[in-house]
């Protein structure tokens, strides 16, 4: 069978401290956090009380979608249909007449969710049970309440006829995507998949995580402060939300119609630590992470000395200081030659089954861009990661990536790594 190669024609970015790309990407360069106080947050008593939501999205939102539309979608569905559309213009696409008959056989979507809906079900579907009122729920509460609700709805607005699919592992779900996708392309099943993740901004959505402690709630008088990946002083990650979805398409494709490249795609890698050798729901197996890396290098036909950039998953949680070494152990370099390492959480929060989406379009933008974006609040680096401490960009750097893996690891002891290379013609 022959594999088609695959590229990256266009992406869509709905986040924390910028939406669309021209302003995600001067966000990033200026290290401009998107974490603010979250009022609701303080009204519910959470301990975490700053979140990364997105900003405008109301006008911005009326733009795309008809108000008839717009009561049938949740803010995940919402992030995600801003994001895909986005994504699908920049591909060099019109988006479809809703009276067409025309069906695009040959574009599927996997856009991922890790707990989407759930703002609806609380919001919506418990209270009006519980009150005996089930029918004024209203004909839209199913659509808004399952995980597949973003992907079937991208389906809709963009008349879409390949596989079109939720997946949900927790953080690892938006990369994952992106792997799911890239195999499809690479096997000749698709032409092109909208891929990535969503992930909607609600108490419903991060109350669990609060109750866990394991939101940093020690910096809810200084906002920006507060997402420290990496930090000595790091006391748990910051919830955020919103959509990044990319447009993966076979070269032959983009070439055929004169698309423009980002960058390619050049293996990825998807497993699960089993929860042993220290792997538990909540914590990752050391040897799944460097199996998932190292798996990905080989599909690439790469050794780990070739890498420029690491985008991590670095949450500022326990494992960051784990997820540092097993990078060091599975690239195979000395802790001086490790490459250089940074984290879009420290930006924008963690965006859960969005987060891989999120940071994939950081990654790609930082490819075609020629930079390395700074991690903030990480001047007291952990004492376990001093070692690295060469490869850690605190401010933004400027420089020619050929190689970028990307890592996100999950709830589950799941794990996913892709490698993204510059494109050249």
């Amino acid at each position: 069978m022959q594999e088609n190669r695959v590229v990256i024609t266009g992406l869509g970015i709905v986040a924390p401290n910028g939406n669309g790309l021209a302003a995600f990407e001067k966000a990033l360069r200026a290290g401009k956090s998107g974490i603010r106080a979250v009022p609701a947050l303080a009204e519910y008593k959470f301990g975490c009380q700053v979140g990364g939501i997105p900003q405008g999205i109301k006008a911005l939102s009326a733009e795309y979608f008809t108000e008839e539309q717009l009561l049938a979608m949740n803010s995940g569905i919402t992030y995600g249909g801003i994001a895909a559309i986005d994504a699908w213009r920049d591909a060099g696409f019109e988006k479809p007449a809703e009276d067409s008959d025309s069906v695009d056989w040959d574009t599927g979507a996997i856009v991922g969710t890790g707990i989407g809906g759930v703002d609806t079900t609380g919001e919506r579907i418990v209270p009006f049970t519980d009150a005996k009122k089930v029918r004024r729920l209203g004909s839209t509460a199913v659509e808004q309440a399952m995980a597949s609700g973003i992907s079937a709805k991208i389906s809709g607005w963009l008349a879409l006829g390949n596989q079109v699919t939720t997946n949900s592992s927790a953080c690892s779900t938006g990369t994952e995507a992106i792997i799911d996708s890239y195999y499809r392309i690479r096997n000749g099943l698709a032409k092109r998949m909208l891929a990535g993740g969503a992930e909607g901004s609600s108490p419903y959505c991060w109350a669990g995580f609060d109750a866990m402690r394991v939101l940093n709630r020690t910096k809810n008088d200084e906002p920006e402060k507060a997402s420290r990946p990496m930090s000595a002083s790091a006391a748990g990650f910051i919830p955020g939300s919103g959509a990044g979805i990319i447009m993966l398409e076979s070269l032959e494709s983009a070439q055929e119609r004169g698309a423009k490249i980002y960058a390619e795609i050049i293996g990825g890698a998807i497993n699960c630590g089993g929860h042993r050798m220290g792997g538990s729901m909540t914590a990752p197996n050391p040897t799944g992470v460097q199996r998932c890396i190292r798996s990905a290098l080989a599909a690439a036909g790469i050794s780990g000395s070739e890498v420029d950039a690491i985008n991590g998953h670095l949450t500022a949680t326990f494992a960051d200081p784990y997820e540092i070494k097993n990078w060091q152990q599975a690239l195979q370099v000395e802790p001086e030659n490790l490459p250089l390492v940074n984290s879009t959480k420290s930006l924008i929060g963690h965006g859960l089954g969005a987060a891989g989406g999120l940071e994939a379009v950081a990654c790609i933008l930082q490819i075609t861009g020629g930079f390395v974006h700074g991690s903030v609040n990480c001047e007291d680096l952990h004492p376990d990661i001093e070692p690295y401490s060469r490869s850690i960009v605190h401010e933004t750097k400027d420089m020619e990536i050929d190689i970028l893996a990307k890592a996100s690891f999950g709830f589950g002891d799941v794990n996913a790594c892709t490698i993204y290379k510059k494109w050249r013609a």
